[in-house]
This record gives structure tokens, sequence and C-alpha cells, in this order.
């Protein structure tokens, strides 16, 4: 089956995981992914993330955080910038998510960066997805 945005699927594999309460999203695997659920894990959305071979492309297994009332560390995950209609920002133009509560993901000429990391670094790129 071919897919069109697999970081949509990506996310929503997330989403659909925290939505049905679960300890683990397996996803299949791509360098993007793996780099977004790095910044995950830095930023503490998840608890930590493997990558599993298989004969094909690997399947990245997500280890999700919750609190003591068992509520996900993830309020909500959007797609920003999708196939049909990219979404690039300038250096000057970088988006605060929930007023600096949530991170924004973008890919740039410096890699895959976080916004706060790419203002530091005075890049702009592609917004990729927001975290809250």
């Amino acid at each position: 089956m071919s897919m069109t945005d697999p970081i949509a699927d990506f996310l929503t594999r997330i989403r659909n995981s925290i939505g049905a309460r679960r300890e683990k999203a397996s996803i299949p695997a791509s360098k993007l992914k793996l780099r977004i659920a790095e910044i995950l894990k830095q930023e503490g959305y998840i608890r930590d993330y493997r990558l599993v071979e298989d004969n094909r492309q690997g399947i990245l297994e997500i280890e999700l955080k919750y609190d003591d009332q068992h509520r996900s560390a993830i309020e909500g995950l959007r797609r920003m910038s999708k196939p049909g209609q990219r979404h690039y920002v300038g250096k000057n133009e970088l988006p605060k998510v929930r007023n600096g509560l949530g991170v924004a993901i973008l890919t740039t000429s410096r890699g895959v960066l976080t916004d706060k990391e790419a203002r530091r670094q005075s890049v702009g790129g592609e917004v990729v997805c927001a975290v809250w």
C-alpha cells in the first residue's frame, strides 16, 4: 500500500495509541521519523524509542509517557506542512506553539530542529508538525 503522507501517519498512530491508552506505538521507520522521535524524547513527550530491525525498513517502537493519573504527556499533535500545501517560514517567522509551552518541529538546511533551536541558530525551514 502506498502512503502519500508518512509523517501524518506517524502522528496519527501516536495519537491513536494515546487514545487507546497503549504503552507503545509501532510505526514503520524512516530517518525523519527517527529524528522526530529523538526530539520528542529530548523534549519529554515520550519515554523512549527504539528501532527494531526487520527485513524491510525497520519498525520504530515509541514508548509513550503517562503521569500518575494515566494522562499522556502529549496533549496534542498537529501536522502543519502537508504534501499538498507546504508551510515554510523564515527565521523571523518561526512559530511559538501554545506561547512556548509546546514545540514546533522543522526541517531546515541544518537538519531537523525544534523551533527554539532554529531561533538559536537563526534559520528557517519547513514546519513539519507541532506538539503540545
